[in-house]
């Protein structure tokens, strides 16, 4: 049996998945290959089939294996971070090492493909199903429903406009001809995504009924993503950018509008706000902690909103992600430490993604009047230390999100039940270069976030993948660009601000005057809050800065020096982004076996 591309996959594939989490849902899928008739004779085999169709959701946990099990480039691949290894497959996007060939880029194409056909199957056929209720039959299918749209919308987040398919499932022993299919315009794209998104959540949902149920689509994930579907939409980067002027179907077709379009920023603003009507604050809310004091923590509540499982704020998570990968990847090599304490260090935050964060006092470190020391050294216990350490005063006096997010020299490291361990990231040190060896950190900064203060070796948690914060953060910008001066805007970046810790505009630090400065803001606090959680890289994307912030040198700390001299901040990549990189390439086997594909400008 021929297969020609992901549009006419002969066999519905049935993969194995890792079932190392507790709740259960994605627990077990068919091992073999059953005809269409036998899997939906069968409500196991029929809901095994649907559990089949979620595994095509990435796992954001595992991306120094990238693209395996759909896990992103998008953290090693932006500007706020670096992989140490060379095979992972981030550094091609930083080098420009990528083609229309290249492996990395056809998977993600492949199998969210492959997922929006298991879909429609899936939709297709539940109906069937014997001794299955007519309610779990109008639930599963509405989950099915979701997950395709959803799946549209990643691939459109790398590869823009998309070939629609609709309810087709095209015969696997079909003639070429009959399947020359063009791709759908970004609106078309966006309409259909939004439009599935809403006829899903009817039959969803607000939230799991039962911890079995965790990590099955709601109403509330498919109304978030239909509004990140919607903000997309209205970005640069697809609403009247005249770089793909001709970018055009062999119809006439334009691909991408050439005329900004700013009620679709109103439109991106209302469906986010109907989310933050609907939603908060009976289904979901920031999360906040307190300290063994009683007293509100912003510390741990912004370091346990990424550890608690379905917290307040969690919209949706991977109920089987690979967090031990994630957890060796950000745990401090310490030579000579317990096994429990030791790992690579290899995902090492950038100089521009530290200078991002702002001082405790909530102003940036340019600003005069912030209190950030340049040079110098003094004993500091941050606040998740027990005791002072030697510190470069860089580091003293910030957010707590710094303190949450980024290992540096000298700092205490999170899990203490083997003892009280300090990390040394110069050349000599415990978890520098010249001890990890090739498990180092290539930038002086470890990324901290999203690691637990216990064994990194231990698993049995999820990975969040939306929460309430970047909700509240589309909606800042949406506004923004539709309605400046409403006060939504900064009340939302407020709510943030406030839950971090830090003082809101205009209540001790001077709110940003005008449309622009306003965008700046909530552009600096996505960087900050949504710091190494698969958003940067597409948003320097969407707001087409990325010529800016990918291009060039990217800086760190000397790594291959002790004290003083690791503290020079010196080039450790000069990364590649051409106006082409904006977009991935369409897989150069699509293109040639459809003919009425047309490839991305550029490539």
């Amino acid at each position: 049996m021929k297969k020609h591309n992901i549009l006419v996959i002969a066999t519905v594939m049935l993969i194995s998945i890792t079932t190392s989490c507790k709740k259960g849902y994605l627990d077990q899928v068919p091992n073999d290959r059953l005809t269409l008739d036998a899997t939906f004779n069968n409500s196991t085999t029929a809901v095994e089939f649907l559990a089949n169709t979620y595994s095509y959701l990435p796992d954001e946990a595992n991306q120094q294996n990238a693209p395996g099990s759909n896990a992103g480039v998008w953290t090693g691949g932006s500007s706020e971070a670096e992989y140490d290894w060379g095979f992972v497959a981030s550094q091609n996007i930083n080098n420009g090492a990528y083609d229309a060939s290249s492996s990395f880029v056809s998977a993600y194409w492949n199998n969210y493909y492959q997922g929006i056909r298991s879909a429609t199957i899936f939709i297709a056929n539940i109906d069937k199903v014997p001794n299955l209720s007519a309610n779990l039959k109008t639930q599963y299918k509405a989950e099915a429903k979701a997950l395709r749209a959803i799946y549209y919308f990643y691939l459109m987040r790398i590869y823009g406009p998309l070939i629609l398919l609709g309810e087709q499932t095209l015969a696997p022993d079909a003639a070429i001809s009959t399947y020359q299919l063009s791709r759908s315009s970004i609106d078309d794209c966006v309409t259909y995504i939004s439009n599935e998104l809403d006829a899903a959540a009817k039959d969803l949902p607000a939230k799991p009924s039962n911890s079995n149920t965790y990590g099955r689509i709601t109403s509330g994930f498919a109304q978030a993503i239909k509004s990140e579907a919607l903000l997309y939409a209205a970005s640069p980067l697809f609403n009247g950018n005249t770089d793909y002027s001709t970018l055009v179907n062999k119809d006439g077709t334009h691909l991408i509008s050439q005329t900004v379009d700013v009620t679709k920023w109103a439109k991106a603003a209302a469906a986010t706000k109907a989310f933050i009507d609907t939603y908060v604050p009976n289904t979901y809310n920031l999360y906040q902690e307190n300290d063994n004091n009683g007293n509100y923590s912003a510390y741990l509540s912004c370091r346990d909103v990424m550890l608690v499982d379905w917290n307040s704020e969690v919209i949706y998570a991977n109920t089987n992600p690979n967090v031990t990968t994630w957890q060796y990847d950000t745990t401090p090599y310490h030579q000579g430490f317990p096994g429990e304490v030791q790992g690579a260090g290899s995902l090492g935050a950038t100089q521009e993604m530290v200078d991002a964060f702002f001082m405790a006092n909530g102003k940036p470190i340019t600003d005069p009047t912030s209190g950030y020391m340049q040079s110098g050294f003094q004993n500091f216990a941050a606040v998740n230390q027990d005791f002072p350490t030697y510190t470069y005063n860089q580091w003293i006096g910030r957010e707590a999100r710094f303190y949450v997010d980024i290992t540096y020299n000298n700092s205490e490291w999170l899990d203490k039940n083997a003892g009280l361990f300090i990390t040394d990231l110069t050349y000599h040190g415990n978890s520098g270069r010249n001890a990890g060896q090739n498990d180092y950190c290539p930038t002086g900064y470890i990324v901290r976030k999203n690691n637990p203060p216990s064994d990194r070796t231990q698993g049995n948690r999820t990975f969040v993948m939306l929460r309430l914060a970047e909700i509240y953060l589309n909606y800042a910008e949406a506004l923004n660009e539709s309605d400046p001066g409403n006060p939504d805007i900064l009340k939302y970046v407020n709510l943030i601000r406030t839950r971090a810790g830090i003082p809101a505009y205009g209540q001790g630090v001077d709110a940003p005057a005008g449309q622009d400065a306003v965008r700046q803001a909530i552009r600096r606090e996505r960087q900050i809050e949504l710091a190494f959680e698969n958003n940067r890289f597409f948003d320097v994307r969407r707001w087409k800065i990325a010529t800016q912030t990918e291009a060039g040198a990217l800086h760190g700390l000397n790594i291959n020096a002790d004290a003083p001299d690791f503290y020079n901040v010196v080039t450790f990549e000069t990364r590649v982004f051409n106006k082409k990189s904006y977009l991935f390439p369409i897989p150069q086997t699509d293109v040639n076996s459809d003919t009425q594909i047309v490839q991305n400008t550029g490539w």
